[in-house]
């Protein structure tokens, strides 16, 4: 199936399972510490849950030009097992803490910016390396299913969670993700070298991280995706502030609904997943037309009366922000100089997760003082602004005009001018 073909090639398979199991406990950490911060050592504190988001994703606006050139310049692979040792042992450490009930709040800042500055180099490694597991023909297909990967593993690794936190509590959930990075380990010990599609490493010599730069800038339909991107990155895509206090504050659940409520936003995001890997090549329609569908979805969300109306709103949220997600990394990666990819998608994720640390604790303070479902709120106005933004440019730049068409009775149809190469709409 065309959906599935990247499966077929035997490294991006290792791949595939090695990361499925990994995330699993990935979202089960991630669901386990925010329970922990947000009802066991604060109370309710949706604030304190911000700043842990921004500590753990802050590091990515700093670190992001040496991660990426890093990940340009040395080997991918090793580089890889590398971070996810360092993973493992801070899940270990966090772990044991919270089981010999030592642990405060400030040692869960401590630990997740110390993740954070781990993930920072091992997020644009972990992205480059696709193109090494794939031909460039089947790259928009396997980072589509890296997407399916890590959102089929939330409908697990949550709810999973939600239980053993509520039954024997957080740091028992963190040492059993400590375990699942073993499988990624492994999986990059076993593959086959000659397998693989080597990419060009950047040479050395000064002004390499400022090449990259120039190089984005020098490209204005990135520029207009990573805009995208930041907005809503920044401010709406904060599911565990809003997910977390609905389910407490709002509705007066327990963790495991509240890893419930996560596991079933994970349904919509496979399904975009899925839907972006049957996709041959990504376009920027998507990208702009998935952020106006997440803010219609999140404005339903929040305005949803009853718990089970707002985990059935859930699902569109979910859906629409791994299109959106999934068709802007495909398309910086597919039209990015295999050089320069490294350091672009560096940027792209400082960029994607580095406005966290200006987002999150925002939408926090958002939820306790005016209530959960403006957090909500918050979400869905950066999905309509960029996609304001996106329209406003294609219309701006590329003379993107609606006209009446009359050999098809009551549509509006879209023509442009641009070709694909250069960004097509």
């Amino acid at each position: 199936m065309s959906t599935f073909r990247s499966l077929g090639i035997h490294n991006y398979r290792l791949w595939f399972v090695g990361a499925l199991i990994s995330n699993i406990g990935t979202w089960m950490q991630r669901t386990a510490q925010d329970w922990l911060v947000y009802d066991i050592l604060t109370p309710q504190n949706a604030s304190a849950l911000g700043i842990v988001m921004a500590l753990q994703l802050g590091p990515q606006l700093v670190i992001a030009p040496w991660a990426g050139l890093i990940a340009d310049t040395v080997d991918r692979r090793r580089l890889l097992a590398v971070t996810q040792v360092g993973m493992a042992l801070l899940g270990v450490g966090l772990g044991l803490m919270v089981i010999l009930d030592v642990a405060v709040l400030w040692h869960v800042y401590a630990f997740a910016l110390a993740l954070g500055i781990v993930s920072a180099f091992d997020a644009p490694a972990r992205q480059a390396f696709v193109s090494e597991l794939v031909r460039d023909e089947y790259l928009p297909n396997a980072v589509a299913l890296n997407s399916a990967s890590f959102n089929g593993a939330r409908l697990i690794g949550p709810a999973v969670a939600g239980l053993l936190t509520a039954g024997v509590g957080p740091g028992w959930v963190f040492m059993i993700n400590a375990l699942t990075f073993g499988a990624m380990v492994y999986v990059l010990l076993v593959m086959r070298s000659s397998e693989l599609n080597k990419q060009p490493r950047q040479a050395a010599g000064k002004g390499r991280i400022r090449a990259g730069f120039r190089y984005v800038r020098h490209r204005p339909d990135l520029m207009m995706v990573l805009l995208a991107i930041f907005i809503v990155g920044t401010f709406g895509l904060n599911f565990a502030v809003f997910i977390a206090s609905m389910a407490r504050t709002e509705f007066g659940q327990d963790a495991g609904v509240f890893g419930v409520l996560s596991s079933v936003m994970a349904i919509g995001s496979v399904a975009g997943a899925l839907l972006s890997a049957r996709r041959d090549r990504p376009r920027l329609r998507f990208v702009f037309g998935a952020s106006a569908a997440f803010g219609i979805a999140c404005i339903l969300a929040a305005l949803a009366p009853t718990l089970w109306l707002f985990g059935l709103a859930l699902v569109p949220v979910g859906l629409f922000a791994l299109t959106l997600m999934t068709s802007a990394n495909a398309y910086v990666q597919t039209t990015t100089d295999p050089a320069m990819r490294g350091r672009v998608m560096a940027l792209y994720f400082a960029i994607f997760l580095g406005g966290t640390p200006l987002g999150a604790p925002v939408v926090g303070w958002v939820s306790d003082v005016f209530g959960p479902r403006w957090s909500l709120g918050v979400a869905a106005a950066s999905g309509l602004i960029a996609a304001a933004a996106g329209i406003f440019w294609a219309w701006r730049y590329h003379e993107v005009r609606l006209r009446y068409d009359r050999s098809a009775p009551r549509r509006l149809r879209l023509d442009h001018e641009a070709g694909a190469g250069d960004g097509t709409p």
